[in-house]
């Protein structure tokens, strides 16, 4: 008459009619005010109502229990209480035989009114995740209510070998669990979980992923070399990862493709490129703990660059090593291979170098680094001289005698001209420039004449214009 909604009179009977154990009767009232979900596969349990019920359902339930007067029969009774189990098919997830009304009731309402969701979690609160994983399967639910409603109980409760058992019984190969699989990798990567995940790479057998994982083991928050020495079987185990790919490969290629649709793809080819980046990154660990252990380090704490980084980092690596050993020379030959394993810009780590031995005002180093670069097989006529250039430039007040020293061990006159220019050695850019082929010597000449007109150095200009 008042035209209210009646629905919550008749979730209020069809409550009555549950406590007063009233199976049939609750049904049919629940029917009239309870509504399927419009989305099955959203991620919540259903409307509040139906929650009540099962939540009452569930409370109300009394495990079967073996008659036992013992003294600790309340406390079997407890145990037991808290271990019940439940299922659709009258069959304990352990195999034993129960039929009790009150969980099929809530398998009722659940398939007739709750989300997948809802029933999945159910399944999982009585222990029955074999039920669970084949309800997600059947119905095609989405990755999202396999991470909610299986994966984070599982991990949480400490079940995550169970749930992997089970996905390998149910599909030994596990194709029907990828899409889930990786979803719940994405998640454990997003929450940081990077010993979850690498646990779970493992059992998917995903050697790429998971040798991705141990780099990030071996490189994370890495705040030294001495650090890093420490963690160097992280290097081995993703050798070992690439190396079984690999092999998995080679035996996959004879027969029909196999399909790995969810593990990791990668070349040949790149994985063995892998594998050398390893071994390189092995002997780059060694030198360096090895330097920082022994105090010969000078930069010890700056930073700890790896080759699993970009190019700019890799170039970084080849410049600690040259300037962390005892001499340039003891590092070059594991710095040559780097910038020769990822063809990097050799010119510019040299320059780099200089510039830091300029710095720590070791002269000779930068004569023994200019040796090295010349003595490598593949440096560039003017590699040496650039060097050099590229440290005047910023460092205009090394000592005389070992700019001297510098400036002479250029192969170029015209460099060694431009050199003296920059420091403003006028008087010694002329002797060189008057050595020069007639017409040459005299565009030089006058041009070191300008520059000493400009700067004021009367003695220099009036040697030039004698000359000229």
């Amino acid at each position: 008459k008042s035209g209210l909604d009646p629905g919550g009179a008749w979730h209020a009977w069809g409550m009555a009619c549950l406590k007063a154990g009233n199976l049939s009767s609750a049904r049919e009232k629940f029917n009239r005010c309870l509504k399927p979900p419009m989305d099955l596969n959203q991620l919540n349990h259903g409307s509040r109502l139906v929650q009540d019920v099962i939540q009452y359902l569930e409370s109300t339930v009394k495990p079967i229990l073996i008659a036992d007067d013992d003294y600790f029969a309340t406390l079997r009774e407890l145990e037991a209480t808290l271990r019940t189990r439940s299922l659709s098919l009258e069959m304990m997830c352990e195999g034993k035989i129960q039929h009790n009304s009150y969980y099929q009731e809530c398998l009722f309402y659940l398939h007739s009114y709750g989300t997948h969701l809802a029933i999945i979690s159910f399944y999982m609160r009585h222990d029955c995740m074999r039920e669970a994983l084949l309800h997600l399967l059947n119905k095609e639910s989405p990755a999202e209510v396999f991470i909610e409603g299986i994966f984070i109980p599982s991990y949480e409760s400490g079940k995550l070998h169970m749930l992997e058992n089970l996905l390998e019984t149910i599909d030994p190969g596990l194709e029907s669990w990828g899409v889930y699989l990786i979803a719940a990798c994405k998640y454990l990567q997003r929450k940081n979980y990077y010993h979850i995940l690498y646990e779970l790479q493992q059992f998917m057998k995903d050697h790429v992923r998971a040798a991705m994982t141990c780099i990030r083991f071996f490189t994370h928050g890495a705040k030294s070399y001495t650090e890093l020495g420490g963690r160097q079987t992280w290097l081995l185990k993703i050798k070992d990862h690439l190396k079984v790919y690999l092999q998995e490969v080679s035996r996959s290629s004879g027969r029909k493709k196999m399909a790995f649709t969810f593990r990791k793809k990668m070349s040949a080819t790149d994985v063995s490129r892998h594998i050398s980046t390893v071994d390189l990154q092995m002997e780059v660990t060694k030198f360096l703990h090895r330097c920082e252990s022994s105090g010969t380090s000078q930069m010890a704490g700056s930073s700890s660059p790896t080759l699993f980084g970009n190019n700019s980092m890799k170039m970084d690596v080849a410049c600690k090593v040259m300037l962390e050993g005892k001499n340039v020379e003891e590092g070059f030959g594991i710095a040559f291979r780097v910038l020769q394993d990822f063809q990097l810009e050799a010119t510019e780590v040299y320059s780099k170098v200089a510039k830091q031995l300029v710095k720590q005002q070791k002269y000779s180093e930068i004569r023994q680094l200019l040796k090295c670069v010349n003595e490598s097989g593949v440096a560039a006529k003017n590699d040496g001289d650039n060097i050099i250039l590229n440290c005047l430039n910023e460092f205009k007040n090394i000592p005389a005698e070992d700019l001297d020293n510098l400036i002479q061990d250029m192969d170029s006159d015209e460099n060694k001209i431009q050199a003296y220019v920059m420091c403003n050695k006028l008087r010694s850019a002329y002797l060189v420039s008057v050595r020069q082929e007639k017409t040459r010597a005299v565009q030089l000449v006058q041009h070191v004449r300008q520059l000493a007109e400009n700067s004021g150095d009367d003695v220099v200009k009036a040697i030039c214009a004698q000359w000229l």
